[in-house]
């Protein structure tokens, strides 16, 4: 899946954590989680660019505002972030590791409870969100 530049170049740190500590109740465990695995595997030393590159259009299209079905649609808001994901997901199941699923999953925890539905991770600051999950 070659990335689309503008998504890519629309990518940022600050633009993840922001979206993701806003719109975490209403997107869900699912799409937290499978934006997380993205995150961390770009984060791996051992994800090449190419897969990067991937991964970060996928990103930028989630962090993006217009989509293809507005976020804020009722159930259908996030399926064409997650079908993004999915799709950059299974370009680059190599970089989808152990070390990369767990921690997703520990954010996800730290966040939501073990067994918690969604509501929103709190953070005042995309900084905070980060220093939050790195370990």
């Amino acid at each position: 899946m070659p990335a689309n530049t503008s998504y890519e170049q629309a990518y940022s740190d600050r633009r993840f954590w922001r979206k993701l500590s806003v719109h975490a109740s209403a997107a869900g465990r699912q799409v937290l989680e499978k934006a997380l695995w993205l995150y961390y595997a770009a984060q791996s030393p051992d994800t090449p660019k190419w897969a990067r590159r991937v991964i970060y259009g996928a990103l930028g299209y989630f962090v993006l505002p217009l989509d293809a079905i507005p976020d804020f649609a009722p159930l259908a808001g996030y399926t064409d972030d997650l079908g993004v994901m999915a799709a950059a997901l299974a370009a680059v199941a190599f970089a989808i590791d152990d070390k990369v699923r767990q921690r997703a999953r520990d954010t996800l925890d730290r966040w939501l409870g073990a067994n918690a539905a969604a509501p929103a991770p709190h953070a005042s600051s995309p900084a905070d969100a980060r220093g939050a999950h790195i370990g």
